[in-house]
């Protein structure tokens, strides 16, 4: 018998100034459970996310939650004041009995010390702060809003790999596909207010989404010959009968209310670049480029030429000098030794990480036409406003709307709309997916397959990173920084890794195998035993190992059928890419479990 839920919300809504944000949704989180939250931008995903954390009041609704039941949720914006430390802020969301090793633990897996002062950090550190925070109860529920915001890709990786072994549930809202598809079983589509549930994870959801509205305008159509039905009828026929026919008369004007009623999704986004004339062949050629602060080598000797219509992805993590790379390569900046040449007829649009265009007090009209009018020319022609914002998604109404009410998601779609606006044959995007929704993210990826001329990404995204990009320019550390041909995933099989934080260990690695010495694995610094998480993984590893055990079992007896190629092939393949998976799962498993023993043996 399954396990109550932990917590329920039942038919709750929620108005903002008048327009019906949550209008009937519905929560449930059983213990364990893995459940992604979906929707697009401004959908009132993190509000939902809120009230679940009971820090939101809905207007009418009930909230439930089992007695004694721990719930964490991820602050967007954390309140540091009255901490000396980030290791007391993270402490301070510990109960009595856990364990305080995890605080520090959490801190220094995510980069920090513990030590930094709260009122000096970066927007990037406040979200590993509170990420720690968190984590370290080891709570019944964990609910986090776009945890992978301003992680670089080892932080993500790390993260992902953290919450396989939490205990508890987890709610997640993310754009990360790759991150979603990895830890969710269950998925609530929030979507014009309404929740809609299925039993899979978000590998499946958009399939499942796409099958829902066309099956959702089926049901449009009819209503819509319905209603030409019964005007026809009260053209040529109320009068003769009117008495007996006040009822369909009646039935007419309900139809009538029901379309004006109908909450349609909103329309389809199409986005469009404004492309100049063409470039030269060679677009950027840099010659043993080096550029150092200090004694510290941001790059060093980097030869790389990019030519007309290239994708290059640039990776790496936070600290390792990306945003120098692309001032680099885009002319801003010179470099210490070595040339960079820029080709002939370049016209550059650069989309930064700061966005610090957007003044809070202008309307999304402002943005785009400069204050002036309410025309905007893109590739050349005058579009008005209102028509170049429904193709980003954006309402008729929210022509008006000041910048400091939108939400992040839209605020980066209104940015996105205003940089493709502007003429360009090189485009420079710099963690261009922040705070995107999925839809979102798939006509940008679109708008970029399309695009003629030449991209130059920076992403934290693996999976958007694999769908735009030809080639990645990966650090090594030291400066160094190497072209891998295809995605992030066809760069991992060629050099052997994701992207390290910890470059300086990796040298020192590589420095003790040229010398002939074996490779330790240090034991965490002041103890002779095992590290907490060590632990851990130890004590779960034997379950792991069994479950892939049982599942490749299972997709053998599947594999099985001498039929199943012929008459289904899609899920034939489907099921040979899941067994390769999991025996390669169960491969890593099995050795890392041989090394956790020897380790403690040891």
């Amino acid at each position: 018998m399954a396990a109550p839920p932990l917590l329920t919300l039942q038919d709750v809504a929620l108005t903002f100034g008048g327009t019906p944000l949550i209008s009937q949704a519905e929560l449930a989180i059983s213990p364990g459970e893995r459940t992604c939250l979906v929707g697009r931008n401004g959908s009132g995903k993190s509000t939902l996310m809120k009230i679940a954390a009971g820090l939101v009041e809905p207007d009418k609704g009930t909230r439930f939650i089992q007695p004694g039941t721990t719930i964490r949720y991820l602050s967007q914006e954390p309140d540091f004041s009255g901490f000396e430390t980030t290791l007391d802020f993270v402490e301070s969301g510990l109960n009595h009995d856990d364990d305080t090793y995890r605080a520090r633990y959490l801190l220094e897996s995510l980069g920090l010390t513990g030590a930094e002062d709260p009122k000096s950090l970066s927007g990037g550190e406040g979200r590993r702060v509170a990420l720690a925070q968190a984590l370290a109860p080891e709570p019944d529920i964990l609910l986090l809003d776009e945890p992978t915001n301003h992680l670089d890709l080892p932080a993500i990786e790390w993260l992902e790999s953290e919450l396989r072994s939490v205990r508890g549930a987890l709610v997640l809202i993310s754009h990360d596909r790759r991150f979603l598809s990895a830890l969710s079983k269950t998925t609530i589509w929030l979507d014009r207010g309404v929740t809609r549930r299925i039993e899979q994870g978000f590998s499946t959801f958009e399939a499942w989404r796409d099958a829902f509205f066309e099956e959702e305008e089926r049901d449009r159509h009819k209503l819509e010959r319905k209603i030409a039905d019964e005007e026809h009828w009260l053209r040529y026929g109320v009068t003769a009968r009117r008495k007996r026919n006040v009822r369909r008369l009646g039935n007419l004007h309900a139809l009538r209310k029901e379309r004006r009623d109908d909450r349609r999704p909103v329309g389809t986004a199409t986005m469009t670049s404004t492309e100049a004339e063409s470039s030269g062949a060679l677009v950027i050629e840099a010659k043993h480029a080096a550029k150092s602060y200090g004694a510290r080598k941001i790059v060093d000797d980097l030869s790389l030429r990019v030519m007309r219509g290239d994708r290059l992805g640039i990776v790496g993590a936070n600290g390792a000098g990306k945003t120098t790379l692309i001032n680099l390569l885009t002319g801003q900046a010179a470099p210490d030794s070595g040339t960079i040449a820029l080709g002939t007829n370049l016209k550059m649009m650069l989309l930064d990480q700061a966005r610090a265009v957007l003044e809070p007090s202008m309307t999304v009209t402002e943005v785009l036409t400069g204050g002036s009018g309410d025309s905007v020319i893109v590739g050349g022609v005058s579009r008005h406003v209102i028509g170049y914002l429904k193709d980003f998604l954006f309402a008729p109404e929210q022509a008006r709307t000041p910048v400091s009410v939108l939400s992040g998601g839209e605020r980066n779609r209104l940015l996105i709309a205003r940089a493709l606006a502007q003429p360009a044959n090189l485009l420079v995007l710099d963690e261009p997916t922040n705070d995107l929704d999925l839809e979102t993210l798939d006509l940008l990826q679109e708008m970029l397959a399309d695009y003629s001329g030449t991209l130059i990404l920076v992403s934290h995204d693996r999976d958007f990173l694999d769908r735009v990009v030809g080639s990645v320019l990966v650090s090594e550390g030291e400066g160094a920084w190497v072209e891998y041909a295809g995605g992030y995933t066809d760069m991992i099989a060629q050099r052997g890794e994701g992207v390290q934080a910890r470059a300086a260990a990796r040298g020192a690695k590589a420095e003790a195998k040229e010398r002939g010495k074996p490779v330790e694995t240090a034991a965490p610094a002041g103890k002779g035993k095992l590290g907490f998480k060590d632990q851990h993984e130890l004590k779960t590893l034997p379950e792991r190992m069994k479950k892939l055990e049982s599942d490749i079992v299972k997709l053998r007896a599947v594999l099985a059928d001498s039929g199943l190629y012929a008459r289904d092939p899609a899920r034939f393949s489907k099921a040979s890419g899941l067994l390769s998976a999991a025996e390669a799962e169960l491969a890593k498993a099995e050795d890392r479990w041989l090394e956790l023993e020897m380790l403690r043996d040891a």
